[in-house]
């Protein structure tokens, strides 16, 4: 027969399990907008340490138990886990491709998606890793053509209803004074440095471009590639000739 100890432990580990988050909290929570992600990603967080700082103190709303022929009586407080608010419905988020299938043979990498890249910086190649996620796909350039290398060049395309995350990441560098308009050609463009600090890196230099009513462009450099150059002033000029050689397919 369990001892007094054991069937403490038993329920225990029984209310445990019925608190714990949903293993796929973080996921779903992360499915919402690239400019919400860092905010959603600490309220997952914040959510499954309460559970998990919360489920001790449910033991003690296990009632009686009898063991040895003896009864022992705990505290009979309502559960805490009547407390614990299910995490708020976000299923009408489109959910992010499991495994994004890639772009196919794009034989030198220059043409992908409905887009065309007319320039490259010398000696880059295509890395044979791309992606498409359906209203944004992307494919990236290094000196190896090795899909396991890391990426020099990428270059990422939104389309339809995606053309919206653009308009709104511009909008908050406009508001932020971050960055700069250009124009490249006839058309429009924003330079700016994103991620600056995030991992201890120096940031990724980059060209929105705008290539149509329907159609973003976002021509990005990696933090390491873009030391290869003297000067900010040489990797903004080597991201403004890729964007003019960029052309629309539609």
């Amino acid at each position: 027969m369990p001892t007094f100890d054991e069937e403490i432990r038993r329920l225990m580990a029984d209310e445990t399990a019925r608190l714990q988050a949903a293993p796929d909290l973080l996921e779903r929570v992360m499915r919402s907008s690239r400019s919400n992600r860092r905010r959603a990603w600490t309220a997952a967080v914040a959510a499954s340490v309460a559970v998990i700082v919360a489920a001790p103190v449910a033991y003690l709303s296990i009632g009686s138990v009898t063991t040895n022929g003896e009864q022992a009586t705990l505290s009979t407080q309502p559960t805490l886990s009547a407390a614990v608010p299910e995490p708020p419905p976000i299923d009408d988020i489109s959910p992010l491709p499991s495994d994004p299938p890639n772009l196919g043979d794009l034989g030198d990498g220059k043409e992908f998606g409905h887009v065309k890249a007319g320039y490259l910086p010398e000696g880059l190649r295509w890395s044979h890793r791309s992606e498409d996620s359906g209203e944004s796909y992307s494919t990236s350039y290094n000196y190896q053509g090795d899909k396991n290398g890391f990426y020099c060049v990428q270059i990422r395309v939104y389309e339809d209803t995606a053309v919206q995350q653009v308009d709104d990441w511009i909008q908050e560098y406009r508001e932020k004074a971050d960055g700069e308009q250009v124009d490249i050609g006839d058309r429009t463009g924003y330079l700016v440095v994103q991620n600056v600090g995030e991992d201890g890196m120096d940031g990724d230099p980059t060209l929105f471009l705008k290539m149509g009513d329907r159609q973003w462009a976002e021509i990005k450099f990696s933090p390491i590639y873009a030391k290869e150059f003297p000067a900010a002033e040489a990797v903004n000029s080597e991201l403004k000739k890729i964007g003019q050689g960029l052309t629309s397919t539609i």
